[in-house]
């Protein structure tokens, strides 16, 4: 039985769904890049819901049918096979109602953008560094997995095969709404390949998930932007390290600051470097206005912050621990090949029941 709350709902999204198509169907809408951009997703993600709401009702009606078909089979093998019937559809029925309560939750103003994360050692030298260089391939691979579109924007490597720090753009859709949840430190545990001992060590590596910013949203004058060029370090052939390629952006008001020499071009590197200090410049703005909101903003548990130890990565016990919902999964070689939802299907479950209990 369909909660009459949800279906009145769903029926005021559909309104909401022919308003959207309307306005997709005016010419003029497509010369507005970000707004196309945004009422397209929106439109996209409510066609699933209903897709997945008429399924529901319809699983619904076949539980309910099947079940009566039970209640009046007498044979006993008939009685097997319907009883069947019934587990496989009521499965099916619960898969879809979890489904629709997590589309129907109030959406992060963040959720339908594009997002570029940061990815530095922190503790741990450079088994830290090796360990940030994994972490990367597994987003990538994860990325893969959804369908998304990857952009390396800026990369420097060590000589064992790790990173100093790395910076990528994702795009496509949830790409928010799935990685917020890696922002903060990733520790791992485990011997280091330069370990002769045998010993067990611990190094972290911070990850920073950030929402790609749009002009609209950030005032930034012309005069506060200051930048520096020089020269490219480390390899990259004939013309990097004899050219001043290398650009260095600063906010002056905030004193942030983004250097890129990722390119041998000049404007490529202030492109990329312009992309990351914006985005930084937005995360910066909503963490203030976060901040003068619910006194307990601060004791909500993950509260994304970079600084906040998030996860555990142990690898002589095979284990992934997110700490801030306090979920396992036994499996860590298969997420490190991108297999982000053995973690994160469980996140997302809590945060949906203590989003929906919130609502009550």
């Amino acid at each position: 039985m369909v909660p009459d709350d949800i279906r009145s709902y769903v029926e005021k999204l559909r309104v909401h769904a022919a308003e959207l198509e309307k306005r997709l169907a005016d010419p003029d809408i497509y010369a507005r890049a970000d707004e196309c951009r945004r009422v397209t997703r929106e439109h996209s993600k409510l066609e699933t819901l209903f897709r997945d709401f008429d399924d529901w009702i319809k699983t619904l009606a076949e539980v309910q049918s099947s079940r009566e078909l039970l209640a009046q089979e007498n044979d006993p093998e008939m009685r097997a096979l319907a009883e069947a019937d019934v587990a496989e559809q009521e499965k099916r029925a619960a898969e879809l109602e979890e489904k629709i309560q997590i589309s129907l939750l109030p959406p992060d103003p963040n959720d339908s953008k594009n997002i570029i994360v940061e990815i530095k050692p922190a503790a741990g030298g450079e088994e830290a560094a090796l360990f940030a260089a994994e972490l990367l391939r597994a987003y990538l691979y994860f990325a893969e997995k959804q369908g998304w579109k990857v952009e390396i924007l800026d990369q420097s490597d060590t000589d064992l095969g790790g990173i100093k720090n790395a910076s990528c753009a994702f795009s496509g859709n949830d790409v928010f709404s799935m990685m917020k949840y890696e922002s903060g430190v990733h520790r791992v545990q485990r011997i280091p390949a330069t370990e002769s001992g045998g010993r067990v060590h611990t190094s972290t590596v911070t990850v920073s998930v950030m929402p790609e910013a749009e002009e609209v949203e950030l005032d930034i004058k012309p005069e506060d932007l200051r930048f520096d060029v020089f020269r490219s370090s480390g390899p990259g052939g004939q013309c990097v390290n004899t050219t001043d390629s290398a650009v260095r952006v600063t906010h002056i008001p905030t004193g942030l600051a983004v250097a890129s020499q990722q390119e041998k071009s000049q404007h490529r590197n202030k492109e990329i470097a312009l992309r990351i200090l914006y985005a930084r410049l937005l995360e910066h703005k909503q963490n203030e206005e976060a901040a003068k909101q619910a006194a307990d903003k601060r004791s909500q548990v993950g509260t994304g912050d970079r600084s906040e130890r998030i996860r555990t990565y142990n690898f002589p016990q095979n284990r992934v621990t997110d700490h801030r919902y306090d979920v396992s999964t036994f499996d860590l070689p298969k997420l490190m090949q991108g297999d982000f939802g053995l973690i994160l299907n469980q996140i997302l479950k809590i945060v949906c029941a203590r989003q929906l209990e919130a609502l009550k």
